[in-house]
């Protein structure tokens, strides 16, 4: 994985006409050599490098299989489809401003997200830069317009009813539709949504069938097309990831949820896996739907008694080592090598700000010992060096 430090011109005019608020959210000052830093250890940045530079990032696709080179931030864009309370346009900009601003250049987002209003704010926002950023959405779910969508979690969305349809036909044409939406001829993954018994629960196999005869084809030609760099899943739960690659192979996973402070099961099959195959692993909300940045979500529901105790214990460690919680949730994921990039959502600018602050916030090692010293972690999990 290379990072290229260097950034464009566009990046310099957007840090020289935010310099300020680079020193804000960088508090350690943008001079801070970026090599003394977890993240800057991990990426192998020379001395010298620059904090403020510490987002812009090149990536491509390269190789057989499409490979992704991605920035170790990006954002999700669940939030900018009212995921539970409904925020303004203009916040949603402002959001996606801080994050592009600040040289986050990664963005996903899926039809599924306020029915089509994701996309298409993100569509909105895309149709303004110069450079196009890294832009994965996902299949899975087609949306029957002008139907009522029912109670999704997404509130004031788009009047579209999200229904599953993961057939061949149903798939070319979601995602002809979220390149409409997107405004954009192409994107850079492709990811079957929600696929797996979790989601599905009795009607798992009809629609695991369908998938691997339908959308899972129907992504290779698409990649084969030149409509999306890499193919995958975008799911919340392991198991399914391990049946899909049982049969076939794919270039990225999207996890979300499933390794984070709170969770670390994926060590024992589906991280080894994805190393040995060379599948890249974007880690999706971090926080675990936000109890690990102070919201009362856990896992998209209420946060449960024994969840919160242990929130609670691994709050009172980053407390006594100053670090912000938030701060180790979004760090703790990127120290596996099967995983490229963590993606926080973000519903204001303030959110966006704090999430690239923690990402650069320095930790030290005793932290992690101490976690794993109170069982909070595991004993065999990686942490930043």
């Amino acid at each position: 994985m290379f990072i290229e430090i260097v950034p464009t011109r566009r990046q310099l005019n957007r840090y020289f006409t935010h310099k300020s608020t680079f020193r804000q959210v960088l508090k350690r000052k943008t001079q801070r050599n970026l090599s003394q830093t977890p993240l800057g250890r991990r990426f192998g940045v020379a001395s010298g490098g620059q904090s403020c530079l510490i987002l812009c990032v090149n990536q491509n696709f390269t190789g057989e299989k499409g490979r992704a080179v991605l920035p170790p931030l990006g954002m999700g864009c669940a939030a900018l489809g009212n995921l539970y309370s409904a925020i303004s346009d203009a916040q949603a900009f402002a959001a996606l401003e801080a994050a592009a601003s600040h040289g986050v250049r990664m963005f996903d987002t899926a039809p599924f997200y306020g029915h089509g209003l994701s996309e298409a704010r993100l569509g909105t926002f895309l149709a303004g830069l110069d450079e196009r950023p890294v832009l994965s959405t996902k299949v899975g779910r087609s949306l029957a317009h002008g139907e009522d969508p029912g109670e999704t979690g997404f509130v004031n969305a788009a009047k579209a009813r999200p229904y599953f349809d993961y057939s061949a036909a149903a798939v070319e044409r979601q995602a002809a539709e979220s390149l409409d939406r997107l405004g954009v001829e192409s994107v850079d993954m492709l990811l079957v949504h929600d696929l797996g018994e979790l989601t599905h629960g009795d009607q798992h196999n009809r629609h695991y069938e369908m998938a691997m005869e339908g959308a899972f084809p129907a992504l290779a030609k698409l990649k084969q097309s030149g409509v999306t760099r890499a193919i995958g899943l975008g799911v919340n739960e392991v198991a399914i990831c391990l049946q899909v690659l049982a049969e076939i192979d794919l270039d990225v996973i999207l996890l979300a949820g499933r390794f984070t402070l709170l969770e670390q099961g994926p060590l024992d099959d589906l991280l080894p896996l994805c190393q040995s195959r060379g599948i890249e692993v974007i880690i999706g909300g971090p926080f675990n739907s936000g109890v690990l940045a102070g919201a009362p979500h856990y896992d998209y529901g209420a946060v449960p008694p024994a969840v919160a105790e242990r929130v609670s214990a691994l709050a009172s460690i980053c407390e006594r080592h100053e670090v912000p919680l938030p701060a180790a949730a979004l760090q703790f994921p990127l120290a596996h090598p099967a995983i490229a990039s963590v993606i926080p959502g973000a519903r204001s600018a303030a959110e966006m700000t704090a999430n690239i602050a923690h990402l650069a916030h320095p930790i030290p090692t005793a932290l992690w010992a101490d976690m794993k010293g109170a069982g909070l972690i595991r004993a065999d999990a990686p942490f930043p060096a």
